[in-house]
């Protein structure tokens, strides 16, 4: 392959969508280094690993010569993406906006090299954009346009509210790229229409359109709902090496592959020898050793990885119980307590059915015991160690 295909081949792995595709290849082609950006709203103050699907891509382009500009949404930010969202977002204020993006270039840089990578604030032009300039912007859309969107358009059809402001989002978003003169722009798949603003404002301002770059979403610990802080399924970038590990080997073994994909900077060769070491056999847990390790070193060190996966085989395969395991007292008013209606008011489970599921998974132990029985009750009285899944230990005493 040519030094083309070569890079085409190492861009579409993890990919989604590539819009246009000859139109990169073109780009490609100028061997000038494109200017690759990627946007970020600081509505939190932390970056879990479903964020670095999208920065593990922008390193690879840095791999490749390319420039990356992370652009951080300070001004959008204050607008409130409404992307996927069923509600008007709430704005987050100047001070939010501040204090979160201030940990971001400690923790990017942990991918990203420093070198290669301009870290960019899109007020640098939005707040000296006059209303005359921002009513200019928003002609360049009809409503009728951002409807076509898939959130506002079930918002629209069942009645919920659609704030005028939200509409200007998917513009300054898209106007940051005539800005930036971006060569390529990467967002997930959810982020599609905004990117594709960017393509069309392009255009408008005399520009060569931007290539749109869509990333898959990766699923949290649950395997089911993309990561997420609020629904607590996230491994943080900055998570403790110990509980990093943890949460990697708690994921199930089919979702293992989707994170060595979207995660391993690993040659997909050898994640396909893994595949089928597994198939003939091989115990799969000890894959995910190795995805463990490589995510903790990246983190962290490999020293720190080789702690981690050394403390987690003697705290779940030796037996070991944690040293930090909470200390919990429930008083109730009955000689007993439902187990379901413990694990939840131990704060080992989100609900009494998310109890019930466990047990029924066989995901519950009393003192390294396994519980079968959902119908079960604790009497008053006692002090035992309770478990849920590999990670999740309390001892309760129970008055």
């Amino acid at each position: 392959m040519n030094n083309t295909d070569t890079s085409l081949s190492l861009i579409r792995r993890g990919v989604e969508e590539i819009l246009v595709e000859s139109e990169l290849v073109e780009r490609l082609k100028l061997k000038r280094p494109l200017r690759i950006k990627a946007g970020f709203d600081p509505t939190a103050p932390d970056l879990h690993l479903g964020h670095t699907v999208l920065i593990n891509k922008l390193r690879q382009f840095q791999d490749m010569g390319h420039q990356v500009m992370f652009l951080i949404g300070d001004f959008t930010g204050m607008i409130g993406d409404p992307t996927g969202k069923n509600i008007t977002r709430q704005p987050l204020t100047q001070e939010q906006v501040e204090d979160n993006a201030k940990t971001y270039a400690q923790q990017i840089f942990k991918i990203l090299d420093p070198d290669k990578t301009e870290i960019i604030f899109n007020s640098t032009w939005m707040s000296k954009m006059s209303a005359a300039g921002l009513i200019q912007l928003a002609e360049q859309y009809t409503v009728a346009r951002m409807l076509e969107r898939d959130d506002f358009s079930k918002r629209y059809s069942s009645g919920q509210a659609i704030a005028i402001h939200e509409f200007l989002y998917p513009l300054m978003q898209g106007y940051d790229s005539v800005q930036m003169k971006a060569d390529v722009e990467l967002g997930g798949t959810d982020q599609k229409f905004n990117l594709l603003m960017g393509r069309e404002l392009q255009k408008h301002y005399g520009q060569p359109p931007q290539i749109v770059i869509t990333m898959p979403l990766l699923e949290g610990l649950d395997g089911v709902q993309k990561m997420s802080k609020s629904l607590g399924n996230y491994i943080g970038v900055d998570d403790a090496p110990d509980d990093m590990f943890g949460k990697i080997m708690s994921i199930s073994d089919e979702l293992m592959w989707r994170y060595f994909e979207l995660l391993s900077f690993r040659p997909q060769q050898e994640i396909d020898s893994l595949k089928q070491e597994v198939a003939a056999g091989s115990n799969p847990r000890d894959v995910k050793f190795r995805l463990g390790e490589e995510i903790v070193a990246r983190f962290h060190s490999t020293q720190a990885a080789n702690a981690a996966r050394k403390a987690f085989i003697a705290r779940f395969q030796g037996g070991a119980l944690p040293e930090d395991m909470p200390e919990v007292e429930l008083k109730v008013a009955d000689s007993t307590l439902p187990i379901a209606n413990l694990l939840k008011q131990a704060g080992l489970v989100k609900s009494t059915s998310d109890a019930l599921r466990m047990i029924k998974q066989g995901a519950v132990k009393i003192d390294s015991e396994r519980v079968d029985d959902g119908k079960l009750r604790i009497s008053t009285g006692t002090c035992q160690v309770y478990q849920v899944g590999k990670r999740r230990f309390a001892k309760v005493t129970v008055k």
